[in-house]
């Protein structure tokens, strides 16, 4: 999978997306299963979609169940099964499926400064992407210390169509952690379009994110709403993940 997201790329045609999430290099225990279940609603976005026969975005619910295995303490699998849209006129429909492998420091959650890089190979549905097969390079570098952490994901998308097509679409996390199982957060999701031909300003997806985890201990939640900055951005969009180890 490294080796094809390295070697092949392709320019990314907007469309919804499954997961609002910031990697934390934070890895399952080895041996054990996860179940994260991804939600996120448009109440307020584009009534027109990005490519024929694709999703609207005003009025649907987009998400996926993501299945991971702590395979050892730096390496982690999953799989997206299924990739989903209720759409805004109340039909449940199947996008794709996703392969996803994570390497990452082990026990990041306890150092200052941690790193990794997941990489996913996607299946698509003609109806949520313009293209069968893409794949996603996230490459996940953070620090912390005193309560404070930050996260930066500069990501890669790639339908594998050249490394001159490569879609830069980073995004990043501040957040303050007041106890073990509570955190307040600040989340900025972006797409600048290409790597060799960026979007112009009001053309590039700006995203930011108000978000609140919570740990339970069967499970973790986490909620936020987002607001678009520019115009090519949606509005309103509020997403909720939810997960429990087994």
């Amino acid at each position: 999978m490294a080796a094809c997201a390295c070697l092949a790329a392709a320019a990314r045609l907007h469309a919804q997306t499954d997961e609002i999430q910031v990697y934390t290099g934070e890895l399952e225990t080895p041996g054990k299963a996860n179940l994260t279940i991804h939600a996120n609603y448009t109440p307020e976005g584009r009534t027109v979609a990005d490519f024929p026969g694709g999703v609207v975005a005003q009025g649907s619910v987009n998400g996926a169940f993501e299945w991971a295995y702590g395979v050892t303490d730096w390496f982690e699998a999953g799989t997206y099964l299924p990739v989903y849209t209720l759409t805004r006129d109340h039909k449940v429909q199947i996008d794709g499926v996703k392969l996803r492998a994570l390497f990452a420091i082990p026990h990041g959650e306890t150092r200052r400064f941690f790193y990794g890089v997941n990489f996913e190979l996607s299946h698509n549905s003609l109806h949520w992407e313009a293209t069968r097969y893409s794949g996603e390079i996230r490459p996940i570098i953070g620090t912390r210390g005193h309560g404070w952490e930050l996260i930066v994901n500069p990501i890669l998308d790639t339908t594998f169509n050249g490394f001159s097509h490569l879609d830069f679409a980073p995004c990043a996390r501040a957040a303050y952690n007041p106890s073990p199982t509570f955190a307040v957060a600040v989340e900025h999701y972006a797409d600048f379009g290409e790597i060799n031909h960026l979007a112009a300003g009001q053309e590039q997806e700006h995203n930011l994110f108000a978000v609140v985890d919570f740990s339970r201990g069967l499970f973790d939640l986490e909620t936020g709403i987002g607001f678009g900055l520019t115009k090519a951005s949606d509005k309103v969009v509020l997403k909720a993940i939810v997960s429990h180890t087994f």
